[in-house]
């Protein structure tokens, strides 16, 4: 544990000065792997009714927070949601809706399910479920929250909820900046968000994503997206590995389909959060997501350095869902 202390420190010492990250499995990127930092507490509901703009629904902050009840500021902008999206089972089985979101464009510490195929969202709860699928982040709250949901979802709640999300249409969720400075961060709510004095710093080989506007993505308005820096010149060395990289990996329309909009039962990447993307290659390359297609993709990024990482996840959410 002290060992792993000493190496954390580090590497956040690499992300704070700008620097890239230690290339070791156990001491993944912590700008990607965001964790709240200890001794955070909400701040208490002061019972006034939060408005969001464009909406006429008005929620109190523990309303907000009730993991079994989604604050559906939009109702209009999606289809019904079946109860265990809305409102979810007690116990155990959290609304899906309240992390991914009624419009399933999810947020950074998650993932986006709007539109991915019924089957695929099938198959990677079912690896939750068996501990194929992890994250190389132990304490990640989100990936051990949703292993916990996988553990107590019934077989046709989540049908049921796959087959809403899959059904759900992709819009654009990310704004993507490439940069050669960015805002200071602190991590809170799972993700990065701009850090007290608004300070500059090198973005170094990082992918900075944080909420358009905080005060908004802290109240779960799912009509507010995100704002992602990458490094200059980022996107187009991603559309270079996309395309195989010169031999150095596969091209991912092969599997991921023209603009890598998804085929078949594959996935599409466009679009998508460039910090979930960069976890997941992470993940797969050091083989603690190993479930469906996980020995297939592994062989696919091998060979990817730290950097080909932010340059894949900048090009890939770059693309128009």
């Amino acid at each position: 544990m002290k060992s792993r202390a000493v190496a954390v420190t580090i590497a956040l010492s690499f992300a704070i000065t700008g620097g890239g990250w230690l290339g070791a499995a156990d001491v993944p990127p912590p700008w990607a792997f965001a964790v709240n930092p200890p001794g955070g507490q909400p701040v208490p509901d002061d019972g006034v009714a939060r408005h969001v703009p464009n909406s006429s629904a008005a929620f109190t902050l523990t309303q907000i927070r009730d993991l079994f009840r989604v604050p559906d500021w939009h109702p209009d902008n999606h289809s019904p949601m079946p109860e265990i999206v809305a409102q979810g089972r007690k116990p155990g089985v959290f609304a899906c809706g309240f992390c991914h979101l009624p419009n399933g464009l999810g947020r950074p510490e998650n993932s986006s399910l709007a539109g991915l195929p019924a089957d695929y969202i099938m198959q990677q709860v079912a690896d939750f479920k068996s501990g194929a699928r992890r994250s190389s982040e132990p304490a990640s709250l989100p990936v051990n929250l949703m292993i916990a949901v996988a553990k107590a979802a019934t077989e046709a709640e989540v049908k049921i909820a796959a087959e809403y999300f899959a059904a759900l249409k992709r819009t654009p969720w990310i704004r993507v900046v490439e940069t050669d400075t960015v805002p200071q961060t602190r991590v809170a709510g799972w993700m990065l968000i701009a850090a007290d004095g608004g300070g500059q710093e090198p973005i170094g080989q990082r992918v900075i994503e944080m909420p358009e506007d905080l005060e908004r993505t802290e109240l779960r308005d799912s009509a507010s997206g995100f704002v992602a820096y990458v490094p200059a010149g980022a996107i187009a060395k991603g559309e270079a590995l996309a395309a195989g990289g010169g031999g150095k990996t596969a091209a991912c329309a092969i599997c991921h389909g023209a603009q890598l909009r998804g085929l078949g039962p594959v996935p599409g990447l466009a679009g998508r959060s460039p910090s979930y993307i960069v976890r997941q290659l992470y993940d797969l390359k050091y083989g603690v997501r190993a479930g469906h297609w996980g020995e297939l993709m592994k062989t696919v990024v091998a060979q990817l350095s730290d950097e080909d990482l932010v340059s894949l996840a900048a090009y890939t959410a770059s693309l128009a869902p």
